[in-house]
């Protein structure tokens, strides 16, 4: 039976996240800073809540789901096109922090061991944090947003070295050189086994059985999910983090056709087990010794929300990348990671930090995360006013930032490629029209001239994302009359017209309710409506028709 107190903590966890994400949403407060304020309320604040082991593996979900998504959105190109600036910017600003770091935290009085420590908690940035942002601005795309989620799994990469060094040490016997080196050794290359295997399979024997279990779109969102947890388990037994195992699993699949569906499956699953994981760091975000942590976290806050926006946009721009995606990129580093509170936990474990470097974490962390939301949030705005009192223009130069992404605009829409859908399809784009044929099924969408999309309509995300607001005509070939009838509403919401495929006279009624501009219907039924029109009007006789 499952245990009563488990349920009573999540319910709690779901109604307090959902709770706080209203007033966020009311007051346009970051979602994460909505979720960790219901933490704090709901666990040091109130007491409601007690965490246990269980609640903590199943926040670890969302981090899984999060990451998976992040794979997902990613093609090999555009991870070796950012990969250069990932790896050499990311241990940069990873070592001047650690120094920075260090060298205040002994003038404030602090051991070595537990300056490294701090130095070690303070460099690493939350991939969760950055890519929560980013989605919610819908800008995982953009050049800033692949550097950052670049430089945050090449950190992902320094933590299971920084964790296997430390699960060297045992109190008060120095570590084992032989242990670690054995255990650097056994990550690094069952990283490079589980990388190359992975995406050897998705290459050579995942196409077949995922094409065929394309038709059924919730065999494949299930299958996907099984792939998933499958390559984080193979992540998990080379001692690799659950981020980085998800995130190759994701990226294993984006180089299918069926990734685009599954986004939208999956991004409401992990909007849920992100909100537990961040209700759940709120719990944690207090610990004891706060008295003594209030003067090292303020000395040791400009080091993470300056320092590491800074160093990230020197690092970038002299890589070559634009002032502003350089700037933009430095924006994602201005936080903390929640493995930094693990580190530092497994040290106060271990007895090598005292409560008073948990409690400097914590404190560091609440803030920087809170903290960057809004800045990576703001940034453009950011940019422009820092731009304007010249500063930002001492480091200029370099190439010019990304071109802006393309944007679909007066085109046309076509929905369901049956054999009436293809052959519009075909004949708008012989025309010059700018076409987008979508499809839930992408075996139908081969062989077409024009641009193609595996999608379901049904999600408004998919047809904000391919700018219904900016079409010309939206033109449904389907016979399905539910899924007719939302695209007739959501057209008439944007105020595109639309040409909806009417199967016969029946549905008529709610499609001219939500304003179809055309029909298309069987040609007796035209005759059999004209004439209805004709007698309502006295023009046609009674015998007639």
């Amino acid at each position: 039976m499952v245990d009563s107190g488990l349920l009573q903590n999540l319910a709690w966890m779901v109604f307090g996240a959902a709770c706080f994400g209203v007033v966020a949403r009311l007051i346009r407060m970051p979602s994460i800073l909505a979720y960790l304020a219901a933490g704090l309320v709901l666990g040091p604040l109130s007491g409601v809540i007690r965490l246990s082991p269980t609640i903590s593996e199943i926040s670890e979900i969302g981090i899984v789901l999060l990451l998976f998504l992040v794979g997902l959105e990613l093609s090999m190109e555009r991870i070796r096109e950012v990969g250069r600036p990932a790896v050499v910017g990311g241990l940069v600003q990873v070592v001047l922090t650690m120094g920075a770091t260090f060298g205040i935290c002994r003038l404030l009085g602090f051991a070595t061991v537990e300056a490294v420590f701090l130095g070690f908690a303070m460099a690493i940035s939350s991939t969760v944090v950055i890519v929560k942002v980013l989605t919610d601005l819908d800008e995982m795309d953009s050049l800033h947003g692949r550097i950052g989620i670049g430089f945050s799994l090449v950190q992902d990469l320094i933590v299971v070295v920084g964790l296997t060094l430390l699960a060297g040490f045992s109190k008060g016997q120095g570590v084992d050189a032989g242990s670690v080196g054995q255990g650097l050794a056994f990550a690094f290359g069952g990283m490079a086994v589980l990388l190359g295997g992975v995406l050897a399979v998705s290459r050579w024997l995942l196409p077949r059985p995922f094409a065929w279990a394309s038709s059924n779109p919730a065999t494949l969102f299930i299958w996907s999910l099984g792939w998933c947890f499958l390559v984080v388990a193979a992540a998990h037994a080379f001692h690799l983090s659950v981020e980085l195992g998800a995130f190759i699993a994701g990226l294993s699949l984006a180089q299918l056709p069926y990734t685009h569906d599954l986004q939208h499956r999956i991004k409401p699953l992990m909007s849920l087990f992100v909100a537990v994981f961040f209700v759940t760091l709120g719990v944690k975000m207090v610990p004891a010794g706060l008295g003594d942590a209030w003067l090292p976290a303020l000395a040791l806050l400009p080091v993470v929300l300056v320092g590491k926006t800074l160093v990230t946009l020197l690092a970038v721009k002299r890589l070559g990348y634009g002032l502003r995606t350089s700037f933009l990129s430095g924006l994602t580093m201005s936080q903390i990671s929640e493995f930094s509170f693990v580190f530092v936990a497994m040290g106060a474990a271990a007895g090598l930090v005292g409560e008073r470097v948990v409690a400097v974490t914590a404190l560091v962390g609440v803030v920087t995360i809170a903290a960057s939301s809004y800045l990576i949030l703001a940034g453009d705005r950011l940019f422009r006013l820092l731009s304007r009192w010249g500063w930002l223009r001492k480091v200029a130069g370099g190439r010019e930032d990304e071109p802006p992404r393309e944007v679909l605009s007066g085109h046309v829409i076509v929905v369901g490629m049956n054999t009436l859908g293809r052959r519009i399809a075909e004949a708008l784009y012989r025309r010059g029209e700018t076409v987008l044929a979508i499809d839930t099924d992408p075996r139908k969408l081969r062989g077409l001239p024009c641009r193609r999309l595996h999608g379901n309509i049904e999600y408004r995300a998919v047809l904000e994302e391919q700018g219904l607001a900016r079409a010309k005509l939206v033109v449904s070939a389907l016979q399905i009359e539910d899924t007719n009838d939302l695209l007739a509403y959501r057209c008439q919401e944007a105020g595109v017209p639309c040409c909806i495929h009417a199967v016969d006279l029946s549905v008529m009624e709610n499609l001219l309710a939500n304003d179809v501009a055309y029909f298309m219907l069987p040609k007796v039924d035209v005759v059999k409506y004209q004439s209805a029109l004709l007698r309502e009007q006295g023009l046609l006789g009674e015998e007639a028709g």
